[in-house]
């Protein structure tokens, strides 16, 4: 029996296309519904399934086989790389990154964008500049349609210890679309989730779409605070791409294959007439190896599998690419990401030190965010965001775990209590005041929140396959050394002014291995092949008609949260492919 739901292979399914997207996440998506929309026939191939509202997984089985692990059948949403110095956490989904991100979407700093900085110390260079890109985040956010956290939501909770913690701090509040680089701020981002149905106030899980405006034809509801964006919204309140681009896409046509993973890109016929060849396994047609295999071709092709998935399948084909440039699998970086934890935050009242509920499971993964200004600001050290973090109802019984010793005592004592009530047959049949002091106060879950930040770490990380072609990373910590540690200060700076215990990273702590949900670079961008992988409209140097559009062409970290600006790219680069589109070959 197949685990998977089938691939949707619409009726005028064909062999040959004017354009095969490879990947669905915020590259793959946009370049999919600008070629639609301008009439092209268009295939998309996405590796993973789709997840309709009500189908990602929440019980512990369930979870169990939410991996991506197809040899052994195992289709599931979260693909996780680990390496020798970190460990990657993607996605495997129709939709990409879009189901399991945290929302945020962050303009790229002007600033940071590092021009003729390619030096060994920096080994950043940017071939655009912000306003390269400003109609294309105008464009993007009219689709995904962000919001800011409402402030009906944001009372006694994580969102206002972090404003709180700003004030004390001389931290300027302003609005995301009025930051002042020079200096540190605090605001509310926009958030790619619907927390009202039109103009009147926020309201929990109402039904804004009926179903007949989607892909799924399932109802969306409006945000219900609980802390699952990055675990898949059942509810549909995350505006993730299978509702909006791929939605868009395919009702103009594009040919969306779910659970088809490419494998080749072989081109065909001489420069002035060149098509590529793609073959694809199609998961969930077989057991595992005996996955069958089909081949189509297209006059474009545009690689978007995330930055790992894309740089292992460009390597894997270097017999076929041959023209492919040195930079490949260069100026990696994991943008930054960084990971730490506020515990049991207190409060003053009146003459006592009192808890402050930071109540992280109520609300969306983010809602706030620092900014700290970097040296191409005018101030000292590299730029970085600092945020608060939220998780699932579930992570607060995790919380509680986290202090065995109080946990053994309250069972101890509750133990003890009915002990002696049998022996002393005096047994009460009122047990909750017992029960209640057995699950304790609940204050460390409730008290307590991750902090996650990102920035301009150094994007001196080289990928590489090993003899049995599996993908791996050399990624020096030590120049990005100054980076942590500036991020680590300001972390504890407001930890402290929550009256919370700054707990770092344990694997960053004890192994020295870290964790990035925002892996970038490995095809970046370039003025040449000496510089670059692809051009700065995402072509690869010495392959015309074959693109890359995702995170694996940034030549250096965004710094904010990457997901708005790689859609942007995108959107640049299906502009430039359509007004290309008709060149001869020795134009390209």
């Amino acid at each position: 029996m197949r685990r998977n739901a089938p691939r949707s292979l619409p009726s005028e399914a064909r062999d040959h296309y004017d354009a095969i997207v490879i990947g669905s996440g915020f590259g793959g998506s946009v370049m999919a519904y600008r070629l639609a929309a301008a009439g092209k026939t268009v295939c998309l191939l996405e590796r993973g399934k789709p997840f309709a509202p009500g189908s990602f997984p929440r019980t512990p089985r369930e979870i169990r086989n939410n991996f991506w692990r197809p040899e052994t059948n195992n289709h599931g949403l979260f693909d996780v790389w680990s390496f020798a110095d970190a460990e990657a956490i993607v996605s495997a989904g129709l939709g990409g990154g879009s189901l399991i991100y945290a929302n945020v979407l962050i303009r790229k700093d002007a600033n940071w964008f590092v021009q003729h900085g390619g030096s060994a110390q920096s080994h950043e260079d940017w071939p655009l500049r912000r306003e390269d890109l400003e109609q294309h985040y105008i464009d993007v956010e009219k689709i995904l349609k962000p919001e800011v956290y409402p402030s009906e939501y944001q009372r006694h909770n994580k969102t206002a210890a972090m404003r709180a913690a700003a004030h004390a701090l001389n931290i300027q509040e302003t609005t995301w679309d009025n930051v002042n680089p020079s200096i540190p701020q605090w605001y509310l981002p926009q958030l790619a989730v619907t927390f009202r149905d039109g103009a009147g106030p926020p309201e929990r899980g109402r039904v804004f779409d009926a179903g007949e405006s989607n892909l799924h034809r399932k109802p969306r509801e409006t945000c219900r605070l609980c802390g699952e964006c990055d675990i898949g919204c059942n509810y549909g309140a995350k505006n993730s791409l299978d509702y909006n681009y791929l939605s868009f896409a395919q009702a103009r046509g594009a040919d969306i294959r779910t659970c088809c993973e490419a494998t080749t890109i072989v081109p065909r016929g001489s420069n002035r007439s060149m098509r590529y060849d793609v073959s694809y396994i199609e998961h969930g047609g077989g057991d595992g190896a005996n996955a069958p295999t089909h081949t189509i071709s297209g006059d474009r092709v545009v690689v978007a599998c995330g930055t790992l998935g894309t740089a292992h399948l460009l390597m894997r084909n270097r017999t076929h690419l041959r023209r492919l440039g040195p930079m490949l699998g260069k100026r990696f970086s994991g943008n930054g990401d960084y990971l730490a934890f506020a515990l049991r935050a207190s409060q003053t009242a009146g003459r006592k030190t009192v808890p402050r509920h930071l109540n992280a499971s109520r609300a969306p993964v983010i809602t706030s965010t620092f900014r700290f200004p970097d040296a191409l600001d005018g101030a000292r050290g590299r730029g970085a965001y600092l945020q608060d973090a939220g998780y699932p109802l579930a992570g607060d019984y995790l919380w509680e775990l986290t202090d065995p010793g109080a946990d053994l005592r309250r069972t101890a004592r509750f133990m003890l209590a009915r002990i002696m009530a049998g022996i002393t047959h005096d047994a009460d049949s009122e047990l909750g005041p017992e029960i209640a002091r057995l699950l304790g106060t609940g204050d460390l879950s409730a008290c307590s929140m991750p902090l996650l930040g990102m920035g301009r770490d150094q994007p001196n990380g080289t990928l590489r396959l090993d003899r049995r072609e599996r993908l791996q990373i050399a990624w020096p910590e030590r120049p990005s050394k100054p980076y942590y540690d500036r991020l680590a200060r300001e972390a504890k700076a407001v930890t402290k002014q929550m009256g919370a215990r700054y707990a770092q990273n344990p694997l960053m702590k004890t192994l020295n291995r870290l964790i990035t949900v925002h892996p970038l670079g490995g095809c970046p961008m370039g003025r040449s092949r000496r510089e670059g992988v692809v051009d700065s409209f995402g072509e690869v140097f010495g392959h015309p008609g074959l693109y890359v559009a995702d995170g694996s062409v940034m030549p250096g970290p965004v710094g904010a949260n990457p997901s708005l600006t790689i859609a942007a790219l995108s959107d640049r680069f299906a502009t430039h492919m359509l007004e290309t589109w008709e060149r001869t070959a020795c134009d390209r």
